[in-house]
């Protein structure tokens, strides 16, 4: 078979292979769509994605204006109509900290992190009551109450204890933010002029799974989170001021000052709890007339998502065909030993089994194991075939120790995600180094069976 014969039956042997890694990497997708479906299951059944706001204080009041209408004939006329309000009163301190303990629930194969959060959230208001100084507006003040926004009330594991002033008050549900999702304290309507100054406590247990973010609606907020858990992920609008994460877990701190966020103008505006692990339809539903108040979030990570190292792994698979089949046509070409175009593509698929079972195992042992009994069985698998194929038990294992090099570089790329980038490019410069070494003497022209030319 002439050179570029072959050539073009090489390309054409790798350009098949990427069938079935691509079949593979639909594999992967699905199997973490179904952890999607697990984690929203667990939520539907425990609690969802949390988010914590408040307290706000809220005052009602009605008052009569004059509006333009028109009579029977027509005409424009002025009328007197009673319009319903409130005035919406801010923390000036917001104080909301707790130790967060993590668990796990588990649907299927797949473990979904859950939590529950014992938090206690302190503020400090001083509102001053407007006063109708015209009396024209006949304005009347009702019963005002204290707001807290919780993104899952099915969240709360026991009933939330709330002082008032040092005072136990009690605690009714509804009136929270937007949705209505969340708790209340009654208060008794002020008068108009009346300055009111509130020491407010509320202890409580929250559930949910995954994330929890807090909103800074205070004049000076000041967030702090303990757990045990090792592999936190610190998002949302601000980032924790201090953090320490070690064997033991981690503590963060927020200071957030009102200047710095939009979440009172937001909050004014309509906007609603953040929440997360929703589907499309769903968010679009939830968001459909707002957007989410600014927040800070903590999540508690997988620190080995295998469906997200499996994926990064298919995306080498074509580099591991493409440089196993460059070294069956340099040998063969070398070696003067012909290798048949299925041998090619056996070898192809048998690397490509590799990322499926990688997959398969990771869901039922840790991924470290998994990854190297799956190259193990490949490379044994390779090894024996290439023994017959290249007519040399030395030569098939030469191959099968040149492919576990690049298993064991592969596992490096994967479990360092930092460096992925500057491994991932020293590896495929020393790669094509060594076959620029490895072919620097051959004579491509009487391998292809012409003349060389003259100089």
């Amino acid at each position: 078979m002439r050179l570029w014969v072959k050539i073009l039956v090489v390309i054409g042997m790798t350009l098949a292979i990427l069938i079935p890694l691509l079949m593979i990497r639909g594999v992967i997708s699905e199997r973490q769509a179904y952890r999607a479906d697990a984690v929203r299951e667990v939520a539907r059944s425990y609690a969802g994605a949390q988010a914590f706001s408040g307290p706000v204080l809220v005052v009602p009041y009605t008052e009569n204006v004059l509006v333009e209408e028109n009579d029977a004939d027509g005409k424009p006329r002025q009328v007197e109509r009673e319009q319903s309000h409130q005035w919406v009163f801010f923390p000036e301190n917001l104080d909301v900290r707790g130790q967060l303990q993590p668990d796990t629930r588990r649907l299927g194969l797949h473990e979904v992190r859950v939590y529950e959060w014992e938090a206690t959230a302190k503020a400090e208001f001083k509102a001053v009551i407007p006063v109708d100084e015209t009396g024209a507006r006949n304005r009347r003040i009702g019963q005002a109450w204290l707001s807290y926004g919780i993104a899952d009330v099915r969240g709360l594991l026991a009933p939330p204890r709330m002082q008032l002033n040092g005072e136990p008050r009690e605690i009714a549900d509804g009136l929270g933010h937007a949705s209505g999702a969340g708790v209340h304290v009654r208060l008794p309507a002020p008068l108009p002029g009346e300055e009111l100054v509130l020491d407010t406590r509320l202890d409580f247990t929250l559930g949910g799974t995954e994330s929890l973010s807090l909103v800074p609606l205070g004049k000076h907020n000041d967030f702090a989170i303990d757990s045990s858990w090792q592999h936190p992920r610190f998002s949302g609008s601000f980032l924790p001021r201090n953090r320490d994460i070690d064997s033991n877990g981690f503590n963060a701190n927020w200071q957030v000052a009102s200047v710095a966020t939009n979440a009172q103008r937001q909050y004014l505006g309509g906007d609603r709890l953040p929440m997360t692990g929703l589907d499309d339809a769903s968010a679009l539903r939830y968001f459909e007339h707002s957007g989410p108040l600014d927040a800070v979030k903590v999540s508690l990570v997988d620190p080995v998502n295998v469906y997200s190292k499996a994926d990064r792994a298919t995306k080498y698979g074509l580099l591991f065909v493409l440089i196993t089949f460059v070294g069956f046509f340099i040998f063969e070409l070398v070696r003067q030993l012909p290798v048949h175009p299925i041998q090619y593509g056996l070898v192809g698929l048998a690397l490509s089994i590799f990322f499926l079972l990688l997959v398969s195992l990771s869901e039922h042992i840790a991924f470290g194991w998994a990854y190297l009994t799956a190259s193990v069985a490949c490379l044994g698998l390779i090894g024996f075939y290439l023994s017959a194929v290249l007519r040399s038990v030395l030569r098939g294992l030469g191959f099968a120790a040149m492919l576990g090099l690049l298993y064991a570089a592969l596992y490096g790329l994967l479990v360092s995600e930092d460096n992925a980038l500057v491994l991932g490019s020293g590896l495929l410069f020393v790669i094509l180094a060594a076959l620029m070494t490895v072919t620097r003497k051959v004579d491509w022209y009487q391998l292809a069976g012409r003349p060389a030319p003259r100089a």
